[in-house]
């Protein structure tokens, strides 16, 4: 195994925020304006659901990533326009169509310990009831894992690293099969790391520019792996204002794995979407995310990675 003591700096550094952004505006403006299974753009054959689901997993398999898909029966959520914005979203009608959304793993095994799993999970798809971009949820986060494939392209693992873009914005979320699966198979996620809302902030954090993170953990045992992204953003000099909460209950795509008997699963992302302005709305664009702070949170998550890689769990 290589020294990742001196290696974790010189891959901190190669994490491109042009290319950050390149990713983030294909995926929530051109050529496409949302990643949905219920819109097609017209004149083209696939949902841009798929459409995003094609860009991943060619970037994956030219980054040499071995590329899996599994397909979970979904519904669009219906919207309630009388509810207040954000959460405008209720339950389909059974009655309601269903479609085949797909979770993507990139896998990459082990040479020492591959029974060992490192998983980074990302949702990939935009609001299903309304037409958002979904910038901040979640293609900041989608760009993110797609940029830490990129940069481990050439990398060896001692411990195996997988990485998982599933679809949270219908229901069910299909981070729930993601998990039953491994859980049912006996597979060991030693560390799950949910990227959700990299760099989302309010309107005073937005002013100060301020580059926030937050790392929300569910039960104590997850609580190593919230205070090893702590570690690593002040080891590094990342730069990042960070934050640790312990939530009241399992919830986002960590949650999926929590209630699936995998404690140690965090949720990385930017100060609660309560105070970001353009959660779940049509106005949650590219062009308002602070890419800078997302690059700064990749590369948080990338160091939590490969220390994790090097120690494994809690000793």
């Amino acid at each position: 195994m290589s020294d990742d003591n001196d290696l974790i700096p010189e891959l901190l550094d190669r994490i491109n925020t042009d290319r950050l952004s390149r990713g983030l505006f294909y995926l929530a403006k051109d050529p496409l304006p949302f990643r949905k299974v219920n819109f097609t753009i017209p004149g083209h054959e696939k949902c841009s659901l798929y459409e995003a689901d094609d860009f991943i997993q060619a970037r994956l398999e030219s980054a040499g990533w071995t590329v899996e898909k599994e397909g979970v029966q979904v519904q669009p959520f219906r919207c309630d326009a009388s509810k207040p914005k954000a959460h405008q979203y209720s339950r389909p009608d059974p009655a309601d169509p269903w479609y085949t959304a797909y979770n993507i793993y990139a896998k990459r095994q082990g040479a020492g310990c591959p029974d060992e799993i490192i998983l980074l999970v990302s949702h990939k798809d935009s609001q299903s009831w309304v037409d958002s971009p979904g910038a901040y949820d979640n293609a900041v986060g989608t760009a993110g894992n797609l940029e830490i494939a990129r940069v481990l392209a050439d990398y060896e693992p001692h411990r195996s690293l997988w990485l998982l873009f599933c679809n949270e914005e219908h229901t069910p979320w299909t981070s729930v099969a993601a998990a039953e699966g491994c859980r049912a198979r006996g597979e060991d996620l030693i560390a799950v790391l949910n990227q959700d809302g990299l760099g989302a902030k309010g309107p005073e954090d937005i002013a100060a520019g301020r580059k926030i993170h937050t790392t929300r953990y569910t039960v104590e045992e997850g609580r190593w792996l919230a205070d090893l992204m702590s570690d690593v953003i002040a080891d590094y000099e990342i730069g990042l204002i960070q934050s640790v909460h312990k939530r009241e209950r399992p919830g986002d795509d960590d949650g999926s794995f929590v209630k699936a008997g995998y404690p140690a699963a965090v949720h990385n992302g930017g100060s609660a979407f309560a105070g970001y302005p353009d959660y779940h709305r049509e106005t949650d664009i590219p062009e308002k995310v602070d890419i800078e702070n997302v690059r700064m949170a990749v590369q948080a998550a990338l160091a939590a990675v490969l220390r994790v890689n090097r120690s494994g769990g809690p000793q």
